[in-house]
């Protein structure tokens, strides 16, 4: 399955929104829940100029460098409440070249060009960690660069070779702080401050791990904080983590781990692989995916209520986003219910007539989930 934008949103208030912030877009994520301490004042609106922003997918804007000096580091901040890698691409006198990944956490920044920068744009595409799921942010920028699964650099970023694949990059005008840096901006339509995009990407963290710190608002209160400190107790971890710089490496690394309860899918192989879910609530099944996993780490894919069915499929993938075959079969692990997916982002109740609905009938296995908790390995057989 294509590790491309799904057609269809997942939940609602896990897609980042795209827009600069001058639109004054509606919010997102709720920010008042039963539990805070005290509900923050929205900081004041910054002008369109020091407040632009690439949020993802990103704004298209012309990249401006006649007043911007040429000793300026670049920099990516995140104010979104998901970890991200980010990718650049540099367009000089006709040639493009592209370079990542650079992880940026919440609330954090990442110099991702140092020193004299001549280029006649600047691009930049960006993506979550597979940990949030189903591709909780789409990527729709007008120009197609090659990038990597990996760690890359690629001097000629138009014409894609073996292990790489395109990838949708946007046009970004960075603004230049006062020590003279510029600095692109990656928001969603909450329009975190620094401190409210931490709290957030600890909550939807924490969300993602089984603990209830919802709504994902970026505002502290009691519950927040009873989810975290349960969390850090059944991890082992000390209260002192949560201020160090490694908090979220840590988060995410103690996420990923196999759960007593719930689902957890986990990577054996050395394959990317795709995932999708599907719950079935007694009147309905709703089939969601795709969901991310790489080689080598699990995930724990989002179930709310309380299902009376899941089932699951998932696909190895390689680095162009084609089927990994074995004995000149696809490597997946399903069953035998026929339910409907489709090659992007996807999420539909209708399991009938796939075909005729532009969907393609896949066979789901179904997990046994008596015992309160499920680990499902994806191994070469």
């Amino acid at each position: 399955m294509r590790e491309t934008p799904r057609t269809k949103a997942v939940m609602p208030g896990l897609v980042p929104g795209i827009h600069d912030l001058s639109s004054r877009g509606k919010d997102v994520d709720g920010r008042d829940k039963p539990g805070h301490d005290e509900l923050r004042e929205r900081r004041n609106r910054r002008s369109p100029l020091t407040r632009f922003l690439m949020a993802l997918p990103a704004a298209a804007v012309s990249f401006v460098f006649s007043s911007v000096p040429a000793f300026a580091d670049l920099k990516i901040c995140n104010r979104m409440s998901y970890v991200v890698e980010a990718a650049i691409g540099i367009d000089d006198k006709a040639a493009t070249a592209t370079r990542g990944w650079f992880r940026v956490d919440p609330a954090t920044c990442r110099v991702v060009v140092q020193g004299t920068l001549t280029a006649d744009r600047i691009l930049l595409n960006a993506r979550a960690l597979g940990v949030y799921g189903a591709s909780p942010i789409p990527q729709n920028g007008s120009d197609m660069l090659c990038v990597a699964q990996d760690n890359f650099v690629i001097a000629a970023a138009r014409q894609c070779r073996s292990g790489q694949s395109q990838a949708a990059f946007t046009q970004v005008t960075p603004t230049q702080s006062a020590d003279g840096n510029l600095i692109a901006y990656l928001a969603e339509d909450s329009e975190y401050d620094d401190e409210q995009a931490r709290l957030a990407g600890i909550q939807r963290l924490l969300v993602i791990a089984g603990y209830d710190a919802a709504p994902i608002d970026g505002v502290d209160g009691p519950k927040t904080q009873a989810a975290l400190a349960a969390f850090l107790k059944s991890r082992g971890l000390s209260s002192d983590i949560v201020g160090s710089q490694n908090f979220f490496k840590t988060m995410v690394d103690a996420v990923q781990t196999p759960s007593a309860t719930g689902l957890t899918w986990c990577n054996d192989t050395q394959h990317k692989v795709m995932a999708a879910i599907a719950t079935d609530d007694g009147k309905s099944v709703t089939s969601r995916g795709w969901y991310r996993i790489d080689p080598k780490t699990c995930l724990h894919p989002d179930v709310t209520g309380q299902p009376k069915q899941i089932f699951s499929f998932a696909e190895a993938v390689d680095a162009d986003n084609r089927a990994v075959k074995l004995k000149d079969r696809p490597l997946n692990w399903g069953g035998d219910r026929q339910l409907c997916t489709r090659e992007t982002k996807f999420e539909t109740v209708e399991q009938t007539d796939c075909g005729a609905r532009g969907f393609a009938a896949t066979g789901f296995g179904a997990v046994d989930m008596s015992s309160g908790g499920k680990t499902l390995r994806f191994a070469v057989p």
